[in-house]
């Protein structure tokens, strides 16, 4: 660690940049790690703040940060938060144009960003990660990283080729980071992404705040009664996990009758109605909103005060993280799972597709082998083969069948840009003449060569195959590196097209291709024990959190607690919907929120145990008052509510009800920037709540 590298620094800028007096328990030691160079592992629960562990450096280290990040709502939440601070960063993925990416990564060349979220599959085609290595990454983040792990519960095949995108970065050190990892999924991802001698950090798994509920249900109506009643006893935002498509429409429905608000979130939405839904809901303009398990990973919303499982999750991993989404800013918050044991056979269907038997990929193989030209490439797509089979072949095992036959290298799924380039062309031959002048010959050599194969049909847009033209100009990555350079000085746009599926030896037969089918039963048993383990829980007699945390290795799993439904005794085994969804107002966090008393709000996670805060009788109106101004700051600023300030912060706002500036700077996570921004506007309110009390 150098001089200008030290945990005090790193502390200096946790209270400047971020507001916050001291790290959490894990996050020092991560954060001292990356400083030293080491690779790091690092698992914390949901809510532990996985996130400045990698934050906080990125703003002391000389380079870039790229963050590789799974999903576009996981980037576009931290980047608004961190612009919220006035920190550099921003994200590349699919939501964007071309020309967007382009200028992006020109920023980041410029030196004006400090943190790029990147999706894995950035990385597929093109040059980013050799642009980026020239740019210079001082680290890198993988975030999600169970997502690497085979026994992991959401293994992605994209998240194995960051081992190699971490080699053409220059194997820059590297942090990963999850909130769900067994012992075997820990040392499953050291080994997939090679950490060298990591250092790995693993906090307690335990969420005290949070309260676990298990509502046996018979048929769709028990389970949509449980939900609304549990919906009209716990106040605040909720979450509603169902587990299909279909079903979110269909609950979000539900909902709407009852007058409760409520908005729906699936992968089959189009991406302006995504983002429309999302900000409706971090903006909290609805109750509820109702999600596949598409929504919510890594998702900062941290007063959801009720996660509802409609149906039961398949591994108790996933269970726990879509769970650990209520309550991220410490106060009592609810999870409900809502179980039938025919949730059960939807996923033993999920399983049995994903790891399909030996003859169905043979013919899959066989299929695609049919179909090739005399180069091995076969212009199809999984669709193209299902319907092909009139029925005998589904389009998800068609899709199984071939990331077998991808990972083991039987199959290259070719990208669209070894193929064809869609290019139009935007300037006229003056202005190419006038700016393109000495240093930029590769360039001209290229418009030339575009112009010869399109004329001016050029300006309308031509698809183009890119191993046509001339060695001289580097082949198709070479190209593509020169089309990047003229759509970033808007000369042209420019996108991939073409791609299909190629067997590297079109003669060989499927005796003789290289698949681990041993591997491949291991995988289908694992994923059943997985959904055992699930059933169990739903199942068990004995503490709910114990259960949990024994999964986990956790230590500090007991024999009881004061947050379960089983350790309370309000579990009914064969209780009316209604009845059971409710949690009794009793003991601990369990009992949900009460209004009109005195509660101690614990933030469990904290280090400082004089951050626990007492809520008077009379301070909620106050608090409802800066919730008000809050809103109103972030539809002005067009940012989540939380953004501004998460309801933890408000609450120790209205409990210390600072009269000054400096005293307001004393609160948790009210650091410089928005004090300068928002806080003579929340000591108005404050002052306004006291001259009311006062009369």
């Amino acid at each position: 660690m150098t001089a200008t590298h030290t945990i005090d620094d790193a502390r200096e800028i946790l209270r400047t940049h971020f507001g916050y007096p001291a790290f959490r328990p894990g996050q020092e030691r991560a954060v001292q790690a990356v400083l030293e160079g080491r690779d790091t592992l690092v698992i914390l629960p949901t809510g532990g703040g996985k996130s400045l562990c990698f934050q906080v450096p990125a703003l002391m280290l000389p380079g870039l940060t790229v963050v590789i990040s799974p999903l576009i709502s996981l980037m576009k939440d931290q980047v608004d938060a961190l612009a919220a601070r006035n920190l550099p960063a921003t994200f590349i993925n699919s939501s964007l144009s071309g020309a967007e990416v382009a200028s992006r990564l020109a920023r980041a060349e410029r030196g004006e960003v400090k943190l790029l979220y990147v999706a894995p599959e950035r990385f597929d085609a093109g040059t980013t990660a050799e642009r980026l290595r020239a740019i210079g990454v001082s680290l890198l983040a993988v975030d999600e990283a169970h997502c690497i792990s085979e026994w992991g519960h959401d293994f992605r095949p994209s998240y194995l080729r960051i081992r190699s995108v971490r080699e053409r970065l220059g194997m820059p050190p590297t942090i990963a980071l999850t909130a769900t990892a067994t012992g075997d999924v820990r040392t499953d991802i050291i080994k997939q992404l090679q950490l060298d001698k990591a250092e790995t950090i693993v906090t307690g798994f335990d969420r005290k705040n949070l309260s676990y509920s298990v509502v046996r249900t018979r048929t769709e109506a028990d389970k949509d009664e449980a939900l609304i009643a549990a919906l009209k006893a716990q106040p605040g935002l909720a979450v509603v996990y169902a587990s299909t498509r279909k079903a979110v429409e269909r609950i979000t429905q539900v909902l709407e009758r009852a007058r409760i608000p409520a908005v729906g979130y699936h992968a089959g939405l189009d991406d302006e109605h995504r983002r429309d839904v999302q900000d409706a809901f971090m903006r909290d303009d609805v109750r509820a909103i109702v999600a596949t398990n598409a929504f919510g990973m890594g998702i900062d919303k941290p007063n959801v005060r009720l996660v509802i499982h409609h149906a039961m999750p398949g591994t108790l991993e996933a269970y726990y993280q879509e769970a650990g989404r209520a309550g991220r800013d410490g106060l009592p918050s609810v999870c409900v799972l809502l179980h039938a044991f025919s949730d059960r056979f939807t996923h033993e269907f999920f399983i049995k597709t994903a790891h399909p038997d030996r003859a169905l990929v043979e013919r899959v193989y066989n299929d695609i082998q049919k179909a090739a030209d005399g180069n091995g490439l076969a212009k199809l797509t999984a669709a193209d083969i299902s319907s092909a089979a009139r029925g005998q072949l589904k389009e998800r095992e068609v899709e199984s069948a071939l990331r077998i036959l991808v990972q083991s290298g039987s199959v290259v799924n070719e990208l669209a840009s070894a193929t064809q380039l869609f290019v139009r062309l935007l300037a006229t031959p003056l202005r190419i003449k006038t700016e393109l002048g000495e240093g930029f010959e590769a360039e001209r050599d290229l418009l030339r060569a575009i112009w010869r194969v399109g004329g001016a049909s050029s300006y309308d847009g031509i698809t183009v195959d890119p191993n046509a033209f001339a060695p001289g100009l580097g082949g198709p990555q070479g190209i593509a590196a020169l089309l990047d350079s003229l759509q970033e000085r808007q000369f042209v746009v420019w996108e991939r097209s073409g791609g299909g599926l190629r067997i590297p030896d079109v003669r060989r037969p499927f005796s003789a291709l290289r698949i681990s089918w041993e591997q491949l039963d291991r995988r289908r048993a694992g994923d059943m024990g997985k959904l055992d383990a699930m059933q169990k829980y739903s199942y068990t007699t004995g503490c709910r959190r114990g259960f949990l945390l024994r999964y986990f290795g956790d230590p500090a799993a007991s024999g009881s607690c004061t947050g379960c439904d089983i350790c309370l005794g309000t579990h009914e085994k064969e209780a009316p919907a209604a009845r059971a969804a409710a949690p009794r107002k009793r003991r601990g966090v369990a009992g949900g929120a009460t209004r009109g008393v005195a509660r101690t709000v614990r933030n469990e996670s904290a280090v400082d145990s004089s951050t626990d805060i007492e809520l008077s009788a009379a301070q909620p109106a106050l608090v409802a008052a800066l919730r008000e101004l809050r809103t109103t700051l972030a539809r002005a600023a067009k940012v989540p509510a939380y953004v501004i300030f998460p309801d933890r912060t408000l609450v120790e706002m209205a409990v210390r009800r600072p009269v000054s500036l400096d005293a307001l700077s004393g609160v948790r996570g009210v650091g410089p920037t928005k004090l300068e921004r928002y806080g003579e506007k929340i000591l108005a309110v404050i002052r306004e709540s006291d001259d009311t009390e006062a009369a």
